[in-house]
């Protein structure tokens, strides 16, 4: 008896053991998953003088928003239904979209507002009041301050790092650029990432960080807002860097499939040709069937959409930008409102004869398998009525971990199955569409997971047919 006691105990341990290793969100990744999609603000110099990136020479005066209205930027964010803002209050130019007491070329110089004019705080206290989160991007690299290139330059950027998190927070995500280039005096500058990680753990240690390799989140490799299928929540950091050091674009667009830290990818990509706004561009805003496609490809991959919607020269979203956005958010809602499963009945199939003795209905993304104890495999999705589906999706519970490797579904009418689809990767929400097929029922395949699979949710819808992803 003691022996045995022994062997059981030996492998509650063992058990115990892999949990512990398995590779998992911080609480702060999960809320930002959560986030799903916001929009990026490219706000500065470049709006007047036409440029993507300035030299950092332009005289502060240039930057003259005629009516800046952040509240208007909240406003449009809301309905189209975006979660937060993040903006550029440093790009490569060096210009301080905040009266930085570590530069001189910043609002402070400029004549928008006599010198007295804070885009931060507009927006800071706009968000907040909107109910939005509040995101910063900050560009290491400065072409116009005379200290870049030097040790002195690292103090530079940690004392501006700690004027946003101390004045204007709470800052929900802060974002670093890989670029690194020449600054005036010619030089180039050794970043001290760790000092900078350091400064922002302590001084906010629930804002995730987001750049080529994290530590939070990661580039998606590309900025044309789609991730990689598959697309893989971990990611393996050792030896690489940002900027020109960072992994290659493919591993950053899939991840890696036994990395070693949860970094999750966040895709990138602007409503426009470029990134600042330029008015002959008001007509090359992307349509709302387009922002629908890179929804898909990005949210419906288990990755977040970051989508840029760049003010105008008077300090507004312009009214192309506005239409696309409450054009794609008409389309979310009109695709994903009626889930075809809210009366079905799900069952999880634990042999041929023992079929229904467990029962388990599922109703959108609620119910938790973690709560009922059961390792799922397969299960059963029986309909109340034949009904048409082009859509499903599925919900990992990723305070688990992503376990699901591979999975298929396999549509029914009667006993008859008349389609099949495929799929890797599961992760916080993946999106599947595919031509119609009119089903009594259908079966996941749960295959290939590594340690208990996870699904924690699932969805069927009938979307318009010309939204299917092709």
């Amino acid at each position: 008896m003691k022996k045995i006691l022994t062997i059981t105990f030996l492998l509650s341990v063992v058990q115990i053991q892999a949990q512990n290793m398995r590779v998992v969100p911080t609480k702060a990744q999960l809320a930002w998953h959560e986030t799903e999609y916001y929009l990026f603000v490219h706000f500065g110099p470049n709006t007047f003088t036409d440029k993507e990136w300035g030299h950092g020479d332009e005289p502060e005066s240039v930057f003259a928003p005629s009516e800046l209205d952040c509240r208007q930027w909240c406003r449009i964010a809301k309905q189209a239904g975006a979660k937060g803002i993040i903006i550029t209050a440093k790009h490569h130019d060096g210009f301080c979209l905040w009266p930085s007491n570590y530069s001189k070329h910043t609002v402070r110089e400029s004549k928008w507002k006599e010198g007295k004019g804070d885009v931060l705080r507009e927006l800071s206290d706009a968000c907040r009041e909107s109910g939005l989160k509040f995101g910063v991007y900050i560009s290491p690299w400065d072409r116009n301050h005379p200290d870049y290139g030097t040790p002195k330059y690292n103090d530079v950027f940690v004392n501006m790092m700690k004027e946003i998190l101390l004045n204007y927070g709470p800052v929900w995500e802060l974002w670093w650029d890989g670029a690194n280039g020449e600054g005036p005096n010619g030089k180039k500058q050794e970043y001290d990432w760790r000092r900078f990680e350091n400064t922002v753990r302590q001084y906010a240690p629930r804002t995730v960080i987001f750049s080529d390799i994290g530590p939070d989140i990661r580039w998606v490799g590309n900025e044309q807002g789609f991730a990689g299928d598959p697309n893989w929540n971990f990611l393996d950091t050792a030896g690489y860097k940002r900027g020109e050091g960072a992994p290659s674009t493919d591993t950053l667009n899939h991840g890696n499939y036994n990395g070693r830290q949860w970094i999750p990818a966040e895709c990138d990509v602007s409503i426009r040709p470029g990134w600042f706004y330029h008015q002959q561009e008001d007509e090359k805003v992307k349509t709302p069937q387009q922002l629908f496609d890179l929804y898909l490809k990005s949210v419906g991959r288990g990755a977040n959409l970051l989508l840029n919607v760049p003010p105008d020269r008077q300090g507004r979203i312009n009214r192309a930008d506005s239409i696309a956005l409450i054009g794609f958010r008409e389309l979310r809602d009109k695709s994903f409102t009626n889930n075809l499963l809210k009366d079905a009945e799900s069952y999880y199939e634990f042999s041929q004869r023992d079929l229904k003795n467990r029962p388990l209905l599922i109703r959108g993304f609620d119910t938790t398998s973690s709560y009922y104890g059961i390792n799922l495999q397969n299960f059963i999705v029986q309909l109340k009525s034949p009904q048409s589906i082009n859509c499903v999706v599925l919900r990992e519970a990723i305070h688990l971990g992503q376990t699901v490797r591979r999975f298929s579904i396999v549509f029914y009418d009667g006993t008859k199955a008349i389609g099949e689809v495929q799929g890797t990767s599961v992760g916080r929400k993946r999106i599947l569409t595919f031509p119609a097929v009119k089903a009594t029922s259908f079966r996941v395949y749960l295959e290939d997971a590594k340690g208990n699979d996870n699904i924690s949710g699932m969805a069927a819808f009938y979307i318009p047919e010309t939204l299917v992803e092709k």
